[in-house]
C-alpha cells in the first residue's frame, strides 16, 4: 500500500513562502493498494495536482471516499481532470446529510451548477456514479476493505479505515474530541460520560492497530480554548487517540492556514519534548504535502 498526501493544510488553501515545506493545498490524501487500486480520501484543491499523475493512467477507475462536504474536503473536485475524459470510471462515496437532507449526490452535483463552476456535472465525460454510505459499512474496492465510522464534528463526518494485504490506515477527516456537555453534578452528567465512552470504544475498535492513523491536529491547547465546538483536534488530543488505539505511527494533519513552515517546526520539536516515545508514544508526524509512506 503506497499513501501520498496532497493537501494537509484545513478551512483555506494557503500558498505562498511559508508553506511551502508542508504546501498550501487542502485536503486530499491518494492510496494505491499493491495491485494498483486507486483510492482518494477527501476531494480538497491536493486533488488537482493528483488528476495530472492519472492521465499517464487511463481509462482510469477511481474511487473517491469524502469524509464530509465542508469546501476544503470538496473545492478541488471540479478541477479533477478525469471527470472530463471519456471512458474514466469514478465512484465517489459520502454520508447523507441529516440536516439539510441532501445526499453526496446533491451536495456535489450543486458545487457544479453555474452559479458556482462554469461546466455543469451533466456535461462531464466520466462515468460517475455516487455511493452513499450508512455507518460501519464496508466497501470492497479491488483489493482493499474500505469501513467508515462517524467522528465528532459540525456536520456528518466519516473517518475511514483501509485495509489491504494485511497493511491498513485510518484517516479521521476532521475530528473533535468528545466532552461533556454537562458539567459534574447535572443530572445527566454521568450518562453523557457513558455515552462518550461507548462511542470512543467503537471508534477505538476500528481504528486499532493501524500502521497509519492521520488525524486532524488543528489546534494547539491555546486555541483550542476559544475554538471549542469547531470540530477539530489538538495535538494533544491526537496522540491520545494515537496510544488508546494501539497504532503504529501517526500523522497529524489539517495544519491550521495561518501557520508557516517554522511555526509548524516549532510545534512539532515542542511535541517531541513533551510526549516521548519512551512514554508510550507511538512516533508521530506532521503531515507534509508531497509526503509518501509505503506500507
Amino acid at each position: 500500500m503506497r499513501i501520498r498526501f496532497w493537501g494537509v493544510r484545513g478551512s483555506i488553501a494557503s500558498p505562498g513562502p511559508k508553506t511551502v515545506k508542508y504546501g498550501g493545498n487542502t485536503t486530499c490524501i491518494e492510496v494505491e493498494t499493491d495491485e494498483g487500486d486507486h483510492i482518494v480520501l477527501d476531494a480538497g484543491t491536493g486533488i488537482a495536482p493528483l488528476s495530472f499523475t492519472y492521465l499517464s493512467k487511463l481509462p482510469l477507475s477511481c474511487s473517491i471516499f469524502i469524509t464530509h462536504t465542508h469546501w476544503d474536503h470538496i473545492q478541488g473536485l471540479p478541477f479533477f481532470v478525469p471527470i472530463f475524459i471519456p471512458n474514466n470510471k469514478i465512484d465517489i462515496y459520502g454520508a447523507f446529510d441529516p440536516i439539510s437532507r441532501k445526499s453526496v449526490k446533491d451536495i456535489m452535483s450543486t458545487q457544479m451548477e453555474y452559479c458556482f463552476f462554469p461546466v455543469r456535472e451533466a456535461e462531464l465525460k466520466a462515468e460517475i456514479n455516487y455511493h452513499t454510505l450508512v455507518e460501519k459499512q464496508t466497501v470492497t474496492v479491488g483489493s482493499a476493505k474500505i469501513t467508515n465510522i462517524l467522528m465528532n464534528h459540525p456536520v456528518l463526518n466519516y473517518g475511514y479505515r483501509i485495509e489491504s494485504n494485511g497493511k491498513a490506515m485510518f484517516f479521521t477527516g476532521d475530528n473533535e474530541p468528545l466532552y461533556n456537555i454537562y458539567e459534574p453534578g447535572d443530572d445527566y452528567f454521568a450518562e453523557y460520560e457513558n455515552l462518550i465512552s461507548f462511542k470512543n470504544g467503537q471508534m477505538y475498535d476500528i481504528i486499532r492497530g493501524v500502521d497509519v492513523l492521520i488525524a486532524d491536529a488543528a489546534y494547539t491547547e491555546d486555541e483550542y480554548k476559544i475554538k471549542r465546538g469547531w470540530g477539530h483536534g489538538t495535538i494533544k488530543s491526537t496522540i491520545a487517540m494515537a496510544k488508546a488505539a494501539e497504532v503504529k505511527s501517526l500523522y497529524m494533519t489539517h495544519h491550521e492556514p495561518t501557520r508557516g513552515d517554522d511555526n509548524l517546526e516549532q510545534l512539532y520539536q515542542d511535541a517531541l519534548k513533551q510526549y516521548p516515545l519512551s512514554s508510550g508514544t507511538p512516533p508521530f508526524f506532521l503531515a507534509q504535502e508531497g509526503h509518501e509512506i509505503i506500507l
